[in-house]
């Protein structure tokens, strides 16, 4: 397969993002999944996210950053542990923010917008969708179906993955938020019959095209939680790219 992503290696991204994550205040921890064949993106990701920790600031004689790798032929109590089945996968927390595929060309711009938000602690949601996330019973899958060419995508996988976070930063990690990259992924995105991106798959059903507001995808996210989600066909929630 032909490289269909931009990765940017270059000496302007590097200093770019060494002066963005200066600003991390507390050290995240980032777990990357490889296979050692049969995986056409586990070395590019793999150099992409030793470039982050590399940029990353030192404290104490160690990276804020700090990478761990597991390859499904030696750490199959990893995979297992925290839940993956396919190789690329850069997690963090205890996998309930995710990226399954290669984290290239605009979904950098949402992984450091992440690990930036993890380090300051803070999910940046409304007050309200914070406490509704305390109290959220069920467990809740969500899907961000992406490329890596899509400027919308970023967007989508944030709020996606602000809500794991905030769930699981009030003690209550009921939501599975991942980045769905399509091209790697294509039987997850026939399974949704994904025409544009980003599309937003909440416990199975196809709910949002485009990038949802906060309030809207919060009620989704609740009535998954509660059971009680069905859905006659995807919302148009804003722009999207074609695949």
């Amino acid at each position: 397969m032909a490289r269909y992503y931009v990765l940017d290696l270059s000496e302007d991204f590097r200093r770019e993002l060494r002066e963005t994550l200066a600003e991390m205040v507390n050290p995240v921890e980032v777990h990357v999944f490889l296979s050692k064949s049969g995986c056409e993106t586990c070395e590019d990701t793999l150099r992409l996210m030793k470039l982050f920790e590399e940029e990353s600031p030192t404290r104490n004689g160690g990276k804020l950053l700090k990478l761990n790798v597991y390859y499904r032929e030696s750490d199959s109590d990893k995979f297992s542990e925290f839940k993956v089945e396919r190789v690329p996968t850069v997690a963090f927390l205890g996998g309930e923010v995710r990226w399954t595929g290669i984290p290239a060309g605009e979904e950098i711009r949402a992984l450091v917008e992440v690990i930036m938000r993890l380090s300051e602690d803070e999910s940046g949601l409304e007050d309200a969708t914070k406490e509704a996330l305390k109290s959220l019973k069920g467990r809740v899958h969500i899907e961000t179906i992406i490329t890596p060419s899509c400027p919308y995508c970023p967007y989508a996988v944030l709020l996606a993955h602000m809500f794991a976070y905030e769930a699981w930063k009030q003690g209550n990690p009921v939501i599975l938020s991942e980045a769905v990259e399509a091209y790697e992924n294509p039987d997850i995105a026939d399974k949704y019959g994904v025409m544009s991106v980003p599309s937003i798959a909440i416990n199975g059903y196809l709910v949002f095209v485009g990038v949802p507001y906060e309030e809207d995808f919060l009620d989704y996210v609740k009535s998954a939680a509660e059971g009680r989600l069905t859905v006659k066909g995807p919302i148009r929630a804003g722009e999207a790219e074609e695949l």
